[in-house]
């Protein structure tokens, strides 16, 4: 499948000292973005198959592709990993499943559709992180599967998470950070690429909409980074029938594709992730 190339100039934020570097990563087309968030129909043990046909589609398959049984669930997490040079791991989640009302486009097809296309950009040639990828199951029920993916972690499989980007409703806006509960280094850094990208990014706190599946990594006082689309104008679209394929706006849709796209594969090339040298 044709991928795009991209230049920026990035002012990247290597802990409390800045520097300016020429930054080139790939993206996917319009055309096939648009075709992965269209294919949202169905229930949610539906669209569980369907995100597994996506990730089998772009070379995520075998051991590498894991349903994980959620106790309580009908639904599994779906789990696709791509192993990298280093144990050093990113983790990347976005629930599938959908409330009663609406189509659950925004909320969540929206996220966990670009799962796919994220590993396709990064799974060649092998990157220097490890990327796990994570459809949640359960997030509308009380982040079930998200919290049975965090409590089957062993102690060493916490302390290898790096970051967990949690991405949830996109396409109401243009991108959002929900910066309270966001690692201030990894906002600096997406900051930094949206500046060189020449793409809106706003700092927007929903704590009145309720958490999202960042929260058991939170409690694990693992770094996260949590993008949406939430806006007081587009609030009244969550868990409404409101929530259909009509209400994205596929240009701000297709730009915080882009940036998020361009930030994993920043992240897999620098060291933003190491920790605070002490002082």
């Amino acid at each position: 499948m044709k991928l795009t190339k991209t230049w920026a100039l990035v002012a990247i934020l290597m802990w409390s000292k800045a520097s300016e570097a020429q930054f080139k990563f790939l993206t996917i087309r319009r055309e096939i973005i648009q075709q992965r968030l269209q294919a949202y129909k169905g229930n949610d043990r539906t669209r569980e198959a369907t995100l597994k046909t996506l990730f089998e589609s772009v070379g995520c398959r075998g051991d590498k592709l894991v349903e994980q049984p959620v106790k309580g669930l009908k639904e599994p997490n779906l789990i696709c990993t791509l192993p990298g040079q280093t144990d050093s791991v990113v983790v990347v989640g976005a629930h599938y499943d959908h409330a009663e009302l609406g189509d659950g486009v925004a909320d969540n097809w929206s996220g966990a559709s670009l799962l796919p296309s994220f590993y396709q950009v990064l799974s060649s040639p092998q990157p220097q992180k490890t990327f796990v990828f994570v459809g949640f199951a359960g997030e509308e029920q009380g982040l079930i599967g998200s919290r049975f993916f965090v409590k089957q972690l062993s102690n060493e499989g916490i302390t290898k998470i790096q970051l967990m980007i949690c991405i949830d409703t996109l396409g109401l806006s243009t991108t959002e950070v929900w910066v309270a509960r966001s690692d201030e280094r990894m906002v600096r850094a997406l900051n930094g690429l949206a500046h060189g990208l020449n793409l809106p990014l706003t700092g927007v706190n929903v704590g009145l909409v309720g958490m999202s599946d960042e929260e058991p990594f939170i409690g694990q006082k693992i770094p996260v980074l949590v993008v949406h689309s939430v806006t007081q104008g587009t609030l009244s679209v969550l868990h409404s029938l409101r929530d259909n394929y009509k209400v994205i706006n596929f240009d701000d849709y297709y730009d915080s594709y882009r940036l998020l796209s361009g930030y994993l594969q920043l992240l897999n090339r620098t060291e933003i992730l190491s920790p605070t040298p002490s002082k």
